[in-house]
C-alpha cells in the first residue's frame, strides 16, 4: 500500500474552533486520512465539511441514491479510496458489496430498482457525457426526483469526481484506524 503524498494533520493540528467540525466529520464517516489531507488547507477542509455534513442532516436527498451516484462515479474513475469508504455505506442501503462492485453493469443488475437505475444511469452522464446529456434523462429523473433533489445529486456526483482526482493525485489511502480524538 502507498502512502499518502502529504502528511496527514490530526484533529489537535486544527484550530480549536474546528474541532466540533472535525468530530462532526467522523460522524460522517471514516475520512480522518482524506480530512487530514484537507487540513493543510483550512478553508478547504471547514467549507467542505461543512458543506458535506450539512446536507447529511439535511437529507433531501435518499441516502441510497447518494451512495449509488458517489460508488458509480468513482468505479468510473477508478478511486479505489473512495470505492473502499463508500462501498459499506451503499451496504447499508441494501447493495451487496459484490453489487456495489458491478454498479457499472446497471441495466442488468438485479439489486437494483428502476429508480436506482436511474441514478447509476444520471451519475455515468455526470461523469461522462456532462456536455452530450438530453433533456430526456431529466424528464425522468423530473418523475422521481424534486429539483432540489436533482441539483443535489448533481452537484455530489460531480463534487464526488473532484474528491476521486484529490485523494488519487496525493494517494489518500486508509491504512489504519481513525485516531482517537480527546473530547
Amino acid at each position: 500500500m502507498t502512502s499518502s503524498r502529504i502528511t496527514l494533520k490530526e484533529r489537535v493540528d486544527l484550530p480549536e474552533r474546528l474541532w466540533p467540525l472535525w468530530d462532526k466529520m467522523l460522524s460522517y464517516g471514516p475520512f480522518h486520512d482524506q480530512s487530514g489531507v484537507m487540513a493543510h488547507r483550512l478553508p478547504i477542509f471547514e467549507h467542505t465539511w461543512r458543506l458535506l455534513t450539512q446536507l447529511s442532516d439535511e437529507a433531501v436527498l435518499h441516502k441510497r441514491y447518494l451512495e449509488l451516484a458517489i460508488v458509480t462515479v468513482s468505479l468510473l474513475n477508478q478511486c479505489h479510496y473512495c470505492v473502499g469508504q463508500h462501498t459499506p455505506k451503499l451496504s447499508v442501503q441494501g447493495i451487496s458489496e459484490e453489487g456495489a462492485h458491478r454498479l457499472l453493469d446497471y441495466e442488468n443488475h438485479p439489486e437494483l430498482d428502476a429508480v436506482d437505475k436511474l441514478v447509476v444511469e444520471y451519475a455515468i452522464a455526470v461523469t461522462k457525457n456532462w456536455n452530450r446529456t438530453g433533456d430526456e434523462i431529466f424528464d425522468r429523473l423530473k418523475q422521481h426526483f424534486t429539483e432540489e433533489q436533482i441539483v443535489e445529486l448533481t452537484w455530489r456526483a460531480a463534487l464526488c469526481g473532484a474528491f476521486n482526482r484529490f485523494n488519487d493525485i496525493l494517494q489518500v489511502e486508509t491504512a489504519q484506524p481513525a485516531p482517537r480524538t480527546a473530547a
